[in-house]
């Protein structure tokens, strides 16, 4: 598991096979497992195979995405149920 506060930055010959949190994420290279993220950004060279959860992702063209992508609610609100009275 690679776990960091700030940015992971996985280079064009980069291979991690694991977990990753962080608060930023950048793929040149290729990562195989689960990322946990604010942002992740998969370059042109980069390939993700497994689970995102995030905020946000940046897909650049000829980055390579395969699994699922689930989005992180980073504001905080959950949604209110019931009537609103005038």
């Amino acid at each position: 598991m690679i776990k960091s506060s700030k940015e992971v930055n996985v280079g064009k010959n980069g291979h991690v096979k694991g977990s990753i949190h962080t608060e930023h994420l950048i793929v040149q290279g290729f990562v195989e497992g689960t990322v946990d993220a604010k942002s992740v950004e998969i370059k042109a060279a980069g390939h993700v195979s497994g689970e995102i959860v995030a905020a946000e992702l940046i897909i650049e063209s000829k980055g390579i995405f395969e699994g699922n992508s689930i989005v992180k609610d980073m504001t905080g609100t959950k949604p209110v149920l019931g009537k609103i009275k005038d």
